[in-house]
C-alpha cells in the first residue's frame, strides 16, 4: 500500500453522514475541504436530516438514502459516484441497545462493514487500480474494543482486543475485517479508535445529552453504579478534524487512536452539567440541580476506565484538540439551551426511539 490521496478534493463518502459524528464530517468536509460530499445513511432512529438542513442545499452535497447492508445500492453509488475515499461512520452505537438487541448490531456493524469492504474492493477491481491506490477507506471505530482499563495506563495503538458487550464486540469484528481486507486484497485502509464523544447534534441517549435534557426540565437524573466509571471525553468537531487528517494524510494500514486527554468521572460530568445550568437557566424550584442526581443500577459488564493515548495522531499529523472539556462542555450546553437546539431534539425524539431504560439484560 503505498499512496495517499493527494489534496484534500475528490468524491468522499461519509457513511452515517446523518448522525451525531457523521454529521460533524460533513459540515467540517464542505466547510474547509474543496470535496464532494455524498452522505450515506438509512435514517435509522440516531439519523435525522434535521441535522444537516444548515447545509443541505450547498451545491457539494449529495444524499442517498441506502442502508449500508444492501450490496446491490452500495455497488451502485460507488457506480454512480466514483468516491475517492469513504469515512465509514454508519453504525449501531449504543452499548444499552446492543444488549437488549445484539443482532441488529452484528448486522450493521458486521455485515455492513463487509458489504462497504467488497465495494471497495470491487470497484478498485473495475478500474484497474491494484496497487493500493483506490479509494481510501477509513473506519471509525471505538476505544471499547480494547476492554477496560484499570486505575492506570492508556490504550495504545498496539493494545491488545478485549471487547465486553455485544456493541464493543461487533466494532472489533469491523476492525479486524478492515485489517484483513487491506492485508489480502491491498485496499488502501485505515483505521481510528475514539474515546467519548460529546457536542452538539448528539442523539438524547447517550449520558450528556440525557443529562442535560433531565436538568434542564427538572427531572430525576440517573447515573449508572456509583457514577465512577472514568471516561476520556473528546469534543466531536475536534473528532470530526482527526478523521479528516487520517483521510487525506494518514499512512495507509495504520491505526490512529483519537482522544481528547480528558479524563472526567462519570458523576463529575454529570456535576459540570448541573452546574452549567443553574449558571444559564436556574431552577426556582430547586437550590441547584445536583440534589436532582438518582443513582440507579448499573449496566452489565460495565467497562471502568477508557483513556487514550494519541501521541501518534499527534506527532504523524499535527493533530491536537482545540477544545477542552471546560470549554466544550459550555459549548454543548448552551448549544442544547438554544432555541435551535431545543428544536432538534424535538424533531429528533418524536421517532420510534422510546424513552425507558434499556440494557439491564432482561
Amino acid at each position: 500500500m503505498s499512496m495517499r490521496l493527494g489534496p484534500e478534493s475528490g468524491t468522499i463518502f461519509v457513511t452515517g453522514g446523518a448522525g451525531f459524528i457523521g454529521s460533524a464530517v460533513v459540515r467540517e468536509l464542505l466547510a474547509n475541504t474543496d470535496c464532494r460530499v455524498v452522505n450515506v445513511d438509512c435514517l435509522t432512529y440516531a439519523g435525522n436530516l434535521a441535522t444537516l438542513s444548515d447545509i443541505a442545499q450547498s451545491k457539494c452535497y449529495v444524499f442517498e438514502q441506502v442502508n449500508i447492508c444492501d450490496a446491490e445500492s452500495v455497488r451502485h453509488l460507488f457506480q454512480t459516484h466514483n468516491p475517492t475515499g469513504v469515512i465509514h461512520l454508519a453504525a449501531e452505537s449504543h452499548v444499552d441497545r446492543s444488549i437488549d438487541s445484539a443482532g441488529d448490531f452484528i448486522q450493521t456493524n458486521i455485515l455492513g462493514t463487509y458489504t462497504l469492504l467488497e465495494a471497495v474492493r470491487t470497484h478498485q477491481l473495475e478500474q484497474g487500480q491494484f496497487d493500493g491506490s483506490g479509494c481510501r477507506f477509513l473506519h471509525v471505530s471505538t476505544d471499547e474494543v480494547f476492554g477496560s482499563l484499570g486505575r492506570e495506563g492508556l490504550f495504545s495503538e498496539q493494545s491488545p482486543y478485549e471487547p465486553n458487550s455485544p456493541y464493543s464486540a461487533s466494532k472489533a469484528s469491523a476492525d479486524h475485517l478492515v485489517r484483513a481486507w487491506g492485508e489480502t486484497y491491498n485496499l488502501n485502509t485505515s483505521i481510528s479508535n475514539c474515546s467519548n464523544n460529546y457536542g452538539p447534534y448528539q442523539y438524547p441517549e447517550k449520558l450528556v445529552p440525557v443529562v442535560i435534557d433531565k436538568a434542564m426540565t427538572g427531572q430525576p437524573i440517573p447515573v449508572y453504579g456509583a457514577g465512577q466509571n472514568v471516561r476520556d471525553w473528546l469534543y466531536v468537531d475536534d473528532h470530526a478534524r482527526a478523521l479528516i487528517k487520517i483521510l487525506f494524510e494518514g499512512k495507509p494500514g495504520r491505526r490512529y487512536n483519537i482522544g481528547g486527554n480528558c479524563e472526567k468521572r462519570n458523576i463529575d460530568v454529570v456535576k459540570a452539567i448541573c452546574n452549567i445550568l443553574d449558571e444559564l437557566k436556574p431552577l426556582e424550584t430547586l437550590p441547584n440541580r445536583e440534589t436532582l442526581i438518582r443513582f440507579v443500577e448499573d449496566r452489565p459488564g460495565h467497562d471502568y476506565r477508557y483513556a487514550i493515548d494519541c501521541r501518534r495522531l499527534q506527532k504523524e499529523l499535527g493533530w491536537s484538540s482545540r477544545e477542552t472539556f471546560v470549554t466544550g462542555l459550555r459549548k454543548t450546553v448552551e448549544w442544547y439551551v438554544s432555541t435551535g437546539g431545543q428544536d432538534w431534539v424535538q424533531t429528533v425524539s418524536t421517532g420510534p426511539c422510546g424513552s425507558g431504560r434499556r440494557g439491564l439484560g432482561r
